[in-house]
């Protein structure tokens, strides 16, 4: 650990923001394990695939918060029903309702509907000679999808939405590395978010309908659920659905406008489509790390962990790694493609909190890829300024605008 005790991570300062890959490889370079102070919570930094995908899939590590025994703040503590913070048996009963509405057959029903509403953003688009791709595209298309769709929310509340998410993602760093303000607009987003979904589910209680709101509403009359519990699982579905979509479709067409040679392969051979969304959460995630807490004494890359240790698995750092991605800050839509893909990246994470709603994200990128790919052949950025949203665990830009 020598090296490591040398090492400043800067990944999270602010003029990293831009580009922390540089900092994640010279802390990955140092060591696999690296003593951190995240805010004022001492942990261990996880730098490395193997270690890494040890640990998100490994039973000796959840959250602990459940058993008292966690170092970290619980930023969801004051939601009902919010299972990303929860282990087992727990997040498996709730993991189990979210899930029905992202069987493959609903998913089948909602490639349609994304590509339709793309349809008309880009139609909108050419009309007006001018794109922005984040927000002229991405954020419209999520709400469309995540809380209209699933939620049954109103279509013209989608600033509001936008708004929330927003207030509540930057929420989900540090309470040390937040200000006084956004600290208190992410309190604020909570209350009125779950106010908004509380109405919903109370104008829905005699026919709660057939979308992902619908089925947990049921879930009520079936003794499987509590009122709150919904309000709360929609809050949390609004947050990270829209969140990751949102920032895969902006961060993925940032990485092809750059690598024009990328572009024009993905123009020429569309099959690569689905290879070359796994390269985009590879390389430029939407989710830079998570947090995991030991549950029991263990031992991960030749480190003894005490029960209640806390990690912080940088994901990013681990699916830039070079030990299992050769030239991995080369952004390539062939690597997995082929008869010998890549290693499995972490751009969904793995293990039991593997991202539920990752095949609507992909529907959601692939349709807006897509269409812009067919109507948009000289797709180029109208700027190099690209700037990026102040959180550290997801990652996204302001504004994508391109010339159309």
């Amino acid at each position: 650990m020598t090296a490591a005790d040398e090492i400043t991570f800067d990944a999270f300062d602010p003029g990293a923001r831009t580009d922390p890959y540089p900092a994640y490889r010279r802390a990955r370079d140092a060591a696999a394990l690296l003593p951190y102070a995240f805010g004022d919570v001492p942990v261990t930094l996880v730098t490395r695939y193997e270690e890494c995908a040890a640990i998100l899939t490994g039973g000796d590590w959840g959250h602990g918060y459940s058993a008292g025994i966690s170092p970290f703040r619980d930023t969801t503590a004051a939601i009902p029903g919010s299972f990303v913070r929860m282990d087992p048996p727990e997040h498996s009963r709730y993991h189990k309702l979210v899930a029905k509405g992202f069987t493959p057959r609903v998913m089948a029903e909602m490639a349609p509907v994304a590509g339709r509403v793309v349809g008309e953003l880009v139609d909108a688009a050419l009309r007006r000679g001018e794109l922005d791709i984040l927000n002229d595209l991405a954020v419209p298309l999520a709400v469309a999808m995540v809380p209209v769709r699933l939620l049954g929310a109103d279509p013209a509340d989608g600033a509001l939405f936008r708004g929330w998410q927003l207030a509540i993602a930057r929420g989900t760093d540090p309470d040390s590395m937040l200000g006084e303000a956004e600290v208190a607009a992410r309190g604020a987003a909570a209350l009125e978010c779950m106010g908004y979904f509380a109405r919903i589910v109370e104008q829905r209680a005699g026919d709660p309908g057939a979308d992902l709101l619908g089925t947990l509403i049921a879930a009520v009359g079936d003794g499987a659920l509590a009122g709150p519990e919904v309000i709360g699982i929609a809050l949390l579905t609004l947050v990270a659905g829209m969140e990751t979509s949102i920032n895969l479709i902006g961060n993925g067409m940032l990485a092809l406008l750059r690598n024009p040679d990328q572009l024009r392969l993905l123009r020429e051979n569309r099959e690569l489509m689905g290879p070359a969304l796994d390269e985009m959460l590879r390389y430029d995630a939407p989710t830079q790390f998570t947090i995991r807490v030991a549950l029991r004494d263990t031992v991960v890359g030749g480190h003894e962990f005490r029960r209640g240790d806390g990690v912080v698995v940088l994901t990013a750092s681990a699916s830039r790694d070079d030990r299992v991605y050769p030239a991995a800050d080369s952004f390539d839509i062939t690597r997995y493609a082929g008869n010998r893909p890549a290693r499995r990246h972490l751009g969904f994470s793995l293990g039991i909190h593997y991202c539920v709603g990752a095949p609507l994200a992909r529907i959601e990128a692939e349709a807006a890829l897509g269409a812009l790919l067919d109507r948009a052949p000289t797709l180029e950025l109208a700027t190099d300024a690209v700037a990026y949203r102040p959180s550290l665990i997801h990652r996204g830009i302001v504004a994508l605008p391109v010339t159309l």
